[in-house]
C-alpha cells in the first residue's frame, strides 16, 4: 500500500470505529474525517491537484448532491405535512385496526414499507413512514425503536425488488443495459421470499419487547381518529403536492429529471401554495443527517480515489478462477459485506466495470452464453442492496430514520441495530444466493 492508500484506509477505519463506539456524535466524526481528506489529501498524493485544483472542487465531485437534494426536499414536504395532524390520524387508525397488537403493527408497517420502497426511493419511503410510526408508538406508550428498525430493514429489502427502488440497481441497469422488466423477473420473486423470511425473523427477534399489549389501548380504541386532523385545508394541499411528486417519480426516466429535482420542486410548490414560512419549514429539516452524508461521501470518495474499493473488488472476483457459480457467490457475499461498511453507491460504481470484464472473459462468457441471463449482475444487485441492512450506516434509509428517531428522543444505537441487522443480512444473503442459484441454474 502506498501513502495515499494508508491515509485513506486510516481515516475510514478510525471514523467508523468512532461512529461504532458512539463516544462522539457520528455527524461530528463524518465531518472531521471529510475535512482530513480534503486538507491532507493533496500532500499524501490522494487528491490530484490537476484534476481537483481546490478542495471545493473535490467536495463538489465527492458529495452525491442528488441524495442531499432528495432528502432536503422530502424533509420540507414531510415537515409541513406534520402540521396537519395526518400522522396522528394514521397512528390512531392503525392502532384501532390492529386492536393494539404490537406484532400486527410491526408486521403491517414492514409490509407496507417494503411494497412502497419497491416503487419509490427507499429514503422517500422511510421519510413518510417514520413519523407515522413514532406517532403510533407515542399513542401506545411504547418504544418506537423496534418498529423503526423493522421499517429500515423492510425499505432496503423492498427497494431491491425493482430497478427504481434503490440507486445501486439504477447504476447496474445503466452499466449492464438491463431493463425494468428484467429486474422484476429476476429479483422480485427472490425478494418476495426474502421478505417472508425477514418477517418471521422480526417477529422472533422482537418477541419479548412486543409481547404485551399497551395498557392504554382501551383509551385509544375509544378515540375518534378524525379529531386528530388539525388543518384540513393544509392537508388537501399537502396531499395534492405529494401526489404530483409521486407521479413525477414514476415518470422521471421519461422526463429526464433527477429525484432531487422532483423533491425540491415539490417542496417549493408546497411552500408557495400554503404560504408556509420557509424558516418554520427549514426547522423541520434534519441538518445533522445531511451533514453526516456529506462527510461520509467525502471519506468514501477518498477511499475510492486511493483505489482501495477497486482493489478489494478485484481480489474478491479473482478468487473464482473462471467458475461461474463461484464468481456469483463471491460477488454476492463480498458486495453484502462491503456495502454494510461503506456506501453501496461508489462500491457499485467500482464493481460494474469489473463484473462486465469478468462476464466477457472467455472462461465465464462461454458459461453465461448457455443461460438466459447473467447471474453476476443479479448477485451484485442483491449483495449491494441487501448488505445495507448490516449496519446503521450501511444505507441512506438507515441514517435518515436514525436521525429522525434521535431528534424525537429515541436514539438508535449502532450496537442495537447491528444486533438485529447482522443476522438478518446473513439470512437475506443466504436465501438470495439459494434462490438465485435455483432460478438461474436449475429452473
Amino acid at each position: 500500500m502506498d501513502l495515499a492508500q494508508i491515509f485513506a484506509a486510516a481515516v475510514l477505519i478510525i471514523s467508523y470505529a468512532l461512529i461504532i463506539s458512539e463516544k462522539i456524535h457520528r455527524t461530528v466524526v463524518a465531518l472531521a474525517g471529510g475535512i482530513l481528506i480534503i486538507a491532507l489529501g493533496p500532500s499524501v498524493g490522494l487528491i490530484n491537484r490537476s484534476i481537483y485544483p481546490t478542495g471545493s472542487s473535490f467536495v463538489a465531485e465527492a458529495v452525491d448532491w442528488n441524495t442531499i437534494g432528495l432528502l432536503l426536499g422530502m424533509m420540507i414536504i414531510i415537515g409541513i405535512l406534520k402540521d396537519t395532524g395526518i400522522f396522528e390520524f394514521i397512528a390512531v387508525k392503525t392502532a384501532k385496526l390492529s386492536k393494539g397488537d404490537p406484532i400486527k403493527i410491526i408486521l403491517l408497517f414492514a409490509i407496507i414499507t417494503a411494497i412502497v420502497s419497491a416503487f419509490l426511493d427507499n429514503v422517500t419511503t422511510v421519510l413518510l413512514m417514520a413519523p407515522v410510526t413514532i406517532s403510533i408508538a407515542k399513542k401506545l406508550d411504547m418504544n418506537p425503536v423496534p418498529f423503526l428498525i423493522s421499517e429500515i430493514f423492510a425499505s432496503n429489502i423492498g427497494g431491491t425488488a425493482t430497478l427504481i427502488g434503490d440507486p445501486p440497481n439504477m447504476i447496474i441497469s445503466s452499466g449492464a443495459g438491463l431493463s425494468f422488466n428484467e429486474f422484476i423477473i429476476h429479483l422480485t420473486p427472490i425478494i418476495f421470499f426474502v421478505l417472508i423470511f425477514s418477517l418471521v425473523f422480526l417477529k422472533y427477534a422482537f418477541r419479548e419487547q412486543l409481547s404485551k399489549k399497551p395498557e392504554n389501548i382501551k383509551e385509544i380504541l375509544n378515540m375518534n381518529e378524525w379529531d386528530m386532523i388539525k388543518d384540513y385545508r393544509l392537508l388537501k394541499k399537502s396531499i395534492f403536492v405529494i401526489f404530483i411528486v409521486i407521479i413525477l417519480f414514476f415518470l422521471q426516466s421519461w422526463l429526464h429529471l433527477e429525484p432531487s429535482t422532483i423533491a425540491l420542486l415539490g417542496a417549493a410548490l408546497l411552500l408557495i401554495i400554503t404560504h408556509h414560512h420557509p424558516d418554520k419549514a427549514l426547522r423541520q429539516v434534519e441538518w445533522s443527517v445531511l451533514l453526516f452524508f456529506a462527510g461520509i461521501f467525502i471519506i468514501v470518495k477518498g477511499v475510492e480515489e486511493a483505489g482501495l474499493i477497486q482493489e478489494a473488488a478485484s481480489i474478491a472476483v479473482n478468487m473464482t478462477h473462471g467458475n461461474l457459480i463461484g464468481a456469483m457467490f463471491v460477488i454476492l457475499w463480498t458486495s453484502a459485506i462491503i456495502s454494510a461498511i461503506v456506501d453501496n453507491i461508489p462500491f457499485t460504481v467500482a464493481m460494474v466495470p469489473l463484473v462486465e470484464s469478468m462476464s466477457s472473459s472467455p472462461a465465464l462468457a462461454s458459461q453465461i452464453a448457455h443461460l438466459n441471463t447473467n447471474p453476476l449482475w443479479w448477485a451484485l444487485a442483491l449483495g449491494a442492496c441487501l448488505g445495507g441492512n448490516g449496519t446503521l450506516i450501511g444505507a441512506s434509509a438507515n441514517i435518515v430514520v436514525s436521525g429522525i428517531s434521535e431528534r424525537m428522543g429515541h436514539p438508535i444505537s449502532f450496537k442495537e441495530f447491528f444486533k438485529y441487522g447482522a443476522p438478518l443480512t446473513f439470512i437475506s444473503i443466504f436465501i438470495s444466493g439459494l434462490f438465485l442459484y435455483v432460478e438461474v441454474f436449475i429452473i
